[in-house]
């Protein structure tokens, strides 16, 4: 019988031939005279000193970039440092020319930059007023102290004053804003007014006008059928007697008792249309001029209703301007006076809770 191998076989037979070879190979390498020490196998010694190395590589790349950052903060540290002491040099000096220029009345001589509550000279009345041995005293400083908050206390009064004056100032230019805004529309209004009044007196003169005109037109034209009758009847009995008294040797033929006429006026008819078309015009023209007048009231009413809703949203958006103002006011003074009451605590270094919280924060 033919022994018939598989695939599974094939690749059993060949995983464990790998590891006979890997297992031959480990036993060479391992007992070898030349390569092996007592038992180590040193190829895994030589990986994990490898591997030691590079933790050591990778330690010493996070310290260089720990100290390149130590370094980085320290330098940012000293240049605030610096702008620090800067600004607290030129507050100072600021101190010291304010001092020069305002406070004059109890030091009338120049300041040392140095020292700035010191005078580089010094009045001869108050250094006669010196007692000898008490160099530096100031024998004057509850005169000075009390001048000083009298000024403090003038200048308070002068800024409340100016506050004072420039609130009112600004109420008063508020009033005369609204006081014009509102004679403006007073105006607009009353303006609006006499040009309605004066469209409808226009309206009611022209049509007192068309039907004045009206009236004589049909008068005349009543005058005109008048006359138009009587003239016919004038014509009609002067023709009749002219045929009567005709003579026969004239020639002329037609029919007895009627006589050509020489009135060429239009006949009763077409008259009766042409008032009845200018009738038509007056009605139209009428019609037209009512259209026009609604929609000129149509447009000055939407004009003053929109003139309205822009005053009532101006008026209203100052109110909401002055809600907005009064709560902002009273924020800030809520804050101020909480920071006003803890400041007694931080002069005095009050240490709360929240101090002893910022520290074992960390696993650092």
């Amino acid at each position: 019988m033919l022994n018939v191998e598989t695939l599974a076989d094939r690749v059993a037979r060949a995983n464990l031939q790998r590891r006979r070879n890997k297992e031959t190979e480990r036993r060479e390498r391992v007992f070898n005279n030349k390569v092996r020490t007592i038992g180590v196998d040193k190829e895994a010694l030589d990986m994990q000193v490898k591997e030691k190395k590079k933790q050591e590589e990778t330690a010493k790349e996070k310290q260089k970039a720990y100290d390149a950052d130590m370094l980085h903060n320290s330098k940012v540290a000293c240049l605030l440092h610096s702008r620090q002491v800067k600004e607290k040099r030129a507050m100072e000096k600021d101190i010291v020319n304010y001092h020069h220029q305002y406070q004059q009345t109890w030091c009338e001589g120049e300041y040392d930059l140095n020292d700035p509550g010191r005078c580089r000279k010094t009045d001869q009345d108050e250094a006669q007023m010196m007692l000898p041995g008490l160099v530096g005293e100031d024998p004057d400083s509850s005169g000075r102290l009390q001048r000083q908050r009298q000024q403090l206390r003038g200048w308070l009064i002068q800024q409340q004053t100016e506050r004072a004056a420039e609130t009112h100032q600004q109420r008063l230019e508020r009033q005369r804003y609204d006081q014009s805004r509102i004679d403006m529309d007073n105006k607009a209004l009353q303006l609006q007014s006499m040009e309605m009044e004066r469209r409808k007196a226009a309206a009611v003169a022209t049509k007192e006008c068309n039907l004045t005109m009206t009236e004589e037109r049909r008068r005349q034209e009543r005058e005109c059928k008048d006359e138009d009758n009587r003239a016919d009847t004038m014509n009609h009995l002067q023709g009749q007697l002219t045929c009567v008294d005709a003579e026969p040797s004239l020639g002329v033929v037609g029919v007895p008792g009627l006589c050509p006429s020489s009135d060429k006026r239009a006949p009763p008819e077409s008259l009766q249309q042409i008032i009845q078309f200018q009738k038509y015009q007056i009605e139209e023209k009428r019609r037209i001029e009512l259209e026009k007048k609604k929609e000129e009231e149509q447009y000055d009413r939407v004009r003053l209703d929109s003139a309205r809703t822009a005053l009532l949203m101006e008026r209203q958006q100052a109110r909401l301007n002055k809600q907005l103002r009064r709560h902002l006011d009273g924020t800030n003074i809520k804050l101020a006076e909480s920071q006003r009451q803890q400041k007694p605590d931080i002069e005095r270094g009050y240490i709360d809770d929240s101090f002893f919280a910022k520290f074992n924060t960390s696993s650092r």
